[in-house]
């Protein structure tokens, strides 16, 4: 009977502590409780929940604070609908124009040659510090691992024959893969650009030919051709000026490799 004295008296010990400890965490708890804007959750449930950093905040919980307490933009999620956002703020809120991921690389397996086969890990960032950035002979194109597709949070990239392929539909421009891809081939877009060249090698047209059937030779016949000055030549590449292309497809019905395409209508 003796030695249960001692724990009996331990058990009301620590009983009694754990009932002040939380009378007192419930006394500060509410004390020091931090009051939400009950729009918060809302506009929290009309975001897309992937957290995907596209709007310039840490995630969607940050995004919808910010868009409450700081007067963010409403509309930077292109993954919500800005609509429901108003709804929620009382205000009419536009969408932000829609954009998509594009890879700027055309360079499928049966397209490009290769230099050697690669049997290391299949990772594009392991690719990139290889020789020649990977086995395929042109050093500027698409490494075909699909690190761009793996940190996607939408699931609109797929590898198709060596080859990162974005399903717009399902893009959200959240710029994810932009990063993750080391060989700076993806890049954001208007979704209503027209035109636009798949291909980014910087090499001359000799040697772009020799790695690739299609690349851009940098022979400038789409840059003399364009009415608007839309198009230029830099560095052996051409590029497309989006906010001044009219869309008339003169570059693209000149260009020698037809790497020049039609985007949208």
């Amino acid at each position: 009977m003796d030695i249960l004295i001692p724990i009996l008296i331990a058990c009301g010990v620590i009983a009694g502590v754990s009932i002040v400890i939380g009378l007192m965490l419930g006394i500060f708890s509410e004390k020091f409780k931090v009051e939400v804007d009950e729009r918060e959750a809302k506009i929290r449930e009309c975001l897309a929940g992937s957290n995907c950093g596209g709007c310039g905040y840490a995630g969607c919980d940050a995004y919808a604070k910010a868009i409450v307490s700081e007067g963010a933009d409403p509309g930077l999620c292109s993954a919500s609908d800005p609509a429901k956002i108003g709804e929620i703020l009382g205000v009419s809120v536009e969408a932000a124009e829609k954009k998509v991921a594009f890879v700027r690389c055309s360079g499928t397996c049966l397209k490009t040659n290769a230099n050697y086969n690669f049997n290391d890990t299949k990772d594009c960032r392991i690719a990139y510090n290889a020789p020649g950035h990977g086995s395929k002979k042109c050093p500027f194109g698409c490494c075909g691992f699909g690190t761009c597709a793996s940190v996607c949070p939408f699931d609109a990239i797929r590898i198709i024959d060596g080859l990162a392929v974005v399903d717009e539909k399902k893009c959200h421009a959240c710029g994810k893969c932009v990063v993750a891809c080391p060989n700076h081939l993806i890049e954001i877009i208007p979704a209503k650009a027209k035109y636009i060249v798949r291909c980014s090698s910087h090499n001359r047209g000799k040697d772009v030919k020799t790695a690739c059937s299609d690349g851009c030779i940098g022979c400038g016949m789409c840059m003399r051709v364009c009415e608007t000055g839309a198009i230029e030549v830099v560095n052996n590449l051409a590029r497309i000026d989006q906010s001044k292309c009219i869309g008339c497809g003169k570059c693209a019905e000149k260009c020698p490799s037809k790497i020049i395409i039609r985007h949208s209508s």
